[in-house]
């Protein structure tokens, strides 16, 4: 497999460094391009919260494209000393935070900010992505008013989820790469 790259903005073209072991998966390039495609202008001082970050390939290509904040939140000590390093190799340490904790835990806090983007790429075939996605749908303080939430999954593991603030908006599947947004609701519009 090729090295992972940022693929755009002001870090382009910086090698990422791959966390040891196979406990991550990283996006393909592919995918990672055609997400931000999606995203495209709205990218602009953004603000992220990168759930499962591994290598933080895609906050980091986040902050890369013109994003204001990521905060990356892996609870393996590889993942998150990994994420550190790539951020001091692409000069992007600045916008960003790295919280070495459980996803879950942290989104049952009280929200200290609220995101543009929430972005999970949790280990597969562990339904980890539902428990995340409905942990948000319950605190939707994490979530700015016109908010997306993007699940990176394997294509089998896709379930409809029964949400309350959130509806899901697309699906992108890239090879064995599923991609499922989802938009906050506005308080009172039925979803």
């Amino acid at each position: 497999m090729p090295g992972l790259r940022v693929i755009a903005g002001r870090a382009r073209g910086r090698r990422l460094k791959s966390v040891p072991g196979d406990t991550t998966r990283p996006i393909t390039d592919r995918t990672k391009e055609a997400l931000f495609n999606i995203l495209g202008p709205d990218l602009q001082d953004s603000t992220w919260l990168d759930l499962f970050a591994g290598t933080g390939s895609v906050g980091i290509e986040a902050l890369s494209r013109g994003a204001a904040f990521v905060r990356f939140v892996d609870l393996e000590r590889r993942a998150a000393e990994t994420v550190r390093e790539n951020l001091a190799h692409t000069g992007l340490t600045g916008s960003a935070e790295v919280l070495r904790m459980d996803a879950f835990s942290l989104l049952e806090r009280t929200p200290d900010r609220q995101f543009d983007y929430i972005y999970i790429a949790p280990p597969q075939y562990k339904e980890l992505w539902k428990r995340a996605l409905t942990s948000i749908d319950r605190h939707p303080g994490w979530l700015q008013e016109d908010a997306w939430v993007i699940v990176q999954i394997h294509p089998v593991e896709y379930q409809p989820v029964e949400l309350n603030n959130l509806v899901e908006i697309e699906q992108r599947k890239y090879g064995s790469t599923l991609l499922v947004f989802y938009e906050r609701t506005s308080p009172g519009e039925s979803a």
